[in-house]
């Protein structure tokens, strides 16, 4: 370990607000959803400042974004990164600060004029949130072979666009070929997302394994009435029926415990009136656990109910998987680097799960793989008072450039 190496925090900071001033909402936070123009000009900040820094930049068919700092020997690359792209009301961390403390760290090597034995690379994958166009991770997954491409590109997001039409529009589809080249190791740093660092006191998270996750689009069909005139025994009502279904999903979980959780997060109700019973109903579920055998359990029991409540309630139901990904544990001897490297520059760490997806779980397909995690203040994310400290931050990007500098090296 090269312990007198440090990254220039207050250089990784101007950063983060500089990115976070594209997509900037009233009142702090970010909205840069997946191939909006406000992502356009995010990836070209990104892309400008890899080429400032000496990276041979490529793009490939799915719009993500490497750029790779050549080493000593052409070998696989250790690669680094995460995502520009945002929820609607998103913050300046999520994501972000995993691509452009790898720009740091590369910063960090050039200043310091040192070439390591293996090349470094740094990636910013394509529509990891979702919030546009699902499944989330779709650029890392397409990237690992887990989707096809043409399957991505085809895919409608919630505003009706394609996902190769967007792409194409603002510029993003690049000409390298999709795939995952032999990579040697991926490390990412991300905030946590949630509250268990700060509440324990710790200053970095050794992330063992990703939660799975199973995300379901339910449509109910009913028949509009007279919200006064039609008897409580001869109606049809999608609305309610969405909203016991709602209901049902926070009894669930709670009985199932442990890290089960579960979400209905976007619901449209039409015709949406105060007099009239809702004919249409379309909501979405979000599953998460660290079993896969209880995820399993939450998602049969679900379907079960929802199809006992179409009968008694006499409606039609359809509904379509979103996503679906297996709880991912990480390489064991990545995450032991994770923990060595932030014990040995004197920071308190902890091993613990994600509750999140991340692109990382998607890398995990083809390489050893881990996480750095720092602390989220009040556990916020998602939300535009999304936000780390300073020293935080670098002590993450610090951690990381020891777990490089280790694996590359």
């Amino acid at each position: 370990m090269r312990d007198a190496l440090e990254i220039n925090g207050r250089r990784l900071a101007a950063r983060l607000e500089s990115l976070g001033e594209i997509g900037a909402l009233p009142g702090g936070g970010v909205c840069r959803l997946a191939l909006s123009e406000e992502d356009r000009q995010g990836r070209e900040r990104v892309l400008a400042w890899m080429r400032e820094l000496g990276l041979e930049v490529s793009v490939d068919a799915m719009g993500n974004l490497f750029g790779l700092r050549p080493g000593l020997e052409a070998v696989p690359p250790v690669m680094t990164g995460s995502h520009i792209d945002t929820v609607r009301t998103g913050g300046l961390y999520d994501g972000n600060l995993g691509v452009l403390a790898g720009l740091e760290v590369v910063e960090t090597l050039n200043d310091a004029g040192i070439t390591t034995r293996r090349p470094l690379c740094v990636a910013a994958f394509t529509n990891e949130e979702g919030a546009r166009f699902a499944p989330d991770m779709m650029g890392s997954l397409v990237y690992v072979g887990g989707m096809p491409l043409e399957e991505a590109l085809a895919t409608r997001g919630i505003d009706g666009e394609r996902v190769g039409d967007c792409l194409e529009a603002i510029g993003a589809r690049g000409d390298a070929p999709v795939g995952a080249p032999s990579v040697h190791a991926f490390v990412e740093l991300h905030v946590e997302q949630g509250p268990v660092l700060e509440e324990s006191g710790v200053t970095i998270g050794a992330v063992e394994k990703v939660q799975g996750i199973s995300w379901t689009e339910f449509t109910f069909t009913g028949t509009s009435n007279h919200a006064g005139t039609t008897p409580m025994r001869l109606r049809h009502d999608a609305g309610y029926a969405a909203m016991a279904t709602a209901t049902f999903v926070r009894e669930l979980v709670t009985r199932i415990g442990g890290d089960q959780v579960g979400t209905v997060g976007s619901l449209e109700i039409a015709p949406n009136l105060v007099n009239v019973v809702a004919n249409h109903a379309r909501f979405t579920v979000d599953l998460r656990n660290t079993c896969n055998q209880r995820l399993q359990q939450a998602e049969e029991e679900l379907a079960d109910f929802v199809e006992r409540l179409a009968v008694q309630e006499g409606i039609q139901v359809e509904h379509r998987t979103l996503a679906r990904f297996d709880p991912v544990p990480f390489d064991a001897a990545m995450v032991d680097r994770v923990e060595a490297s932030a014990r040995a520059l004197g920071h308190s760490v902890m091993r613990m799960p994600s509750g999140a997806g991340h692109d990382a779980q998607m890398l995990a397909r083809v390489c050893p793989t881990s996480m750095i995690f720092v602390p989220s203040v009040g556990g916020i994310s998602h939300n535009i008072n999304e936000f780390t400290a300073f020293h935080d931050v670098e002590a993450g990007a610090n951690v990381l450039l020891q777990v490089l500098l280790d694996l590359s090296e």
